[in-house]
């Protein structure tokens, strides 16, 4: 059990998504009394920093950022600028560190259940990272299960419903599933998206450069085999991005694809400021507004991780464009449709190819005017995602020694 006295929690994560999940579950945890100390593996840990969460120590960005399904370009770039030696050299610092906390809490994958198995404190561990619907039957990587296995792990969390029933028979002990942090993220703003006559598409092009300008490039290349209505007015088009992308970078890609760039007074609050332009067709841009695009819109074109898994537990459907990667390459977009099901579709043709745009237009307007699809992303996100709260709900198993 941990100490009653307002304990001490290390909050060990080993990505952007892992970090923005740690980030909830650690403000829950000081809600509820606890002093919580955040240790990202990798980048900055900037969703530890926004809840005023506490790191152990200085941080350091890698343009790949840890994910998982790679292009072998990425692999081969994390060797070459050190980040593999770099994360080996945390870990080992952050099992350390470790040992002056009252316990540890894992968010994330293998390194970071080694790290919490390496430090011999009392551990907790939400495993965001894995999920049984990939294979059917989760195949942990060594030495992640036998980790699991062992008397200091005193709880272990998944991220769905079927996999805490998966790992509860093949680690031979209590796996549950409280819902998904990450959830907690997206809110109904005070300030949301205006109502539109017509349906809202939302554009999620990722979250690291050059990636996501790359990703955005495509998703234009596609809006452009929309059919035509007389006005503009059959579809409304929202871009969620992240602050480092500029306007200037936006200049220069649209550009490149025939679009122009557009300044203008909100019509109202909420609006968007800015705008890229082509004919009749307009892309309104956010900055920072993940949660209102996600809100604010009827389906969501997606080249993203986390955000994506936010929209489906928002009850969305989704319609993937791979790219080129180093993250979200045609490899983790098939894994993406594994985790998160019948609510999430692909346009054929290779990624990038005139083919894969017609096509993926054309599902884009077959689903808006699917009327059995609500009923479909309803399920999914009972089954694959949960509902908010998984926060609270997480932080108390914890505190109570689960």
């Amino acid at each position: 059990m941990i100490p009653s006295h307002a304990p001490r929690l290390l909050l060990v994560s080993n990505g952007h998504g892992e970090d923005l999940s740690g980030a909830h579950l650690g403000q829950a945890l000081v809600r509820l009394g606890a002093r919580a100390v955040a240790f990202p593996l990798v980048g900055h840990g900037e969703a530890y920093k926004r809840f005023g969460i506490p790191k152990a120590v200085s941080t350091r960005s890698f343009p790949t950022h840890g994910m998982g399904y790679q292009s072998p370009g990425g692999w081969l770039q994390e060797l070459i600028n050190g980040q593999t030696v770099y994360g080996l050299g945390r870990s080992i610092t952050a099992a350390r560190f470790a040992r002056h906390c009252d316990a540890v809490v894992a968010v994330g994958d293998v390194v970071s259940v080694v790290v919490a198995r390496l430090s011999r404190r009392p551990a907790f561990c939400y495993l965001v990272a894995y999920s049984s619907h990939y294979e059917g039957r989760l195949r942990l990587p060594w030495p992640c299960g036998r980790s699991l296995q062992n008397e200091r792990f005193l709880g272990v969390f998944s991220r769905d419903r079927y996999t805490a029933a998966d790992l509860s028979t093949q680690l031979g002990r209590r796996v549950e599933f409280l819902g998904n942090p990450f959830m907690d993220a997206v809110r109904v703003s005070t300030v949301p998206l205006p109502v539109l006559p017509h349906p809202r598409v939302g554009l999620l092009p990722g979250s690291r450069l050059p990636e996501a300008l790359d990703n955005l490039a495509l998703m234009l290349a596609m809006l452009l085999h929309l059919p035509r209505y007389p006005g503009g007015d059959s579809v409304g088009l929202a871009a969620g991005l992240v602050k480092d992308v500029t306007v200037d970078h936006l200049a220069a890609v649209a550009a490149k694809r025939g679009w122009r760039l557009q300044r203008h007074r909100p019509r109202c609050p909420g609006a968007a400021a800015v705008e890229l332009v082509h004919g009749s067709m307009r892309v309104e841009l956010y900055w920072g507004r993940f949660a209102d695009v996600l809100h604010g819109c009827q389906l969501l074109v997606a080249m993203a991780g986390t955000a994506t898994e936010q929209a489906v537990g928002l009850k969305k459907p989704i319609l993937q464009m791979p790219g080129a990667g180093p993250q979200f390459t045609p490899r983790f977009a098939e894994a993406q449709r594994r985790l998160l099901g019948p609510a999430v579709f692909c346009g054929t043709g290779l990624p990038g190819s005139v083919v894969n745009a017609k096509d993926t237009a054309r599902l884009l307007m077959l689903l808006l005017r699917d009327g059995d699809l609500p009923t479909i992303c309803l399920r999914t996100a009972h089954e694959r995602i949960g509902r908010p709260g998984g926060s609270k709900a997480m932080a108390q198993a914890i505190l109570s020694g689960a």
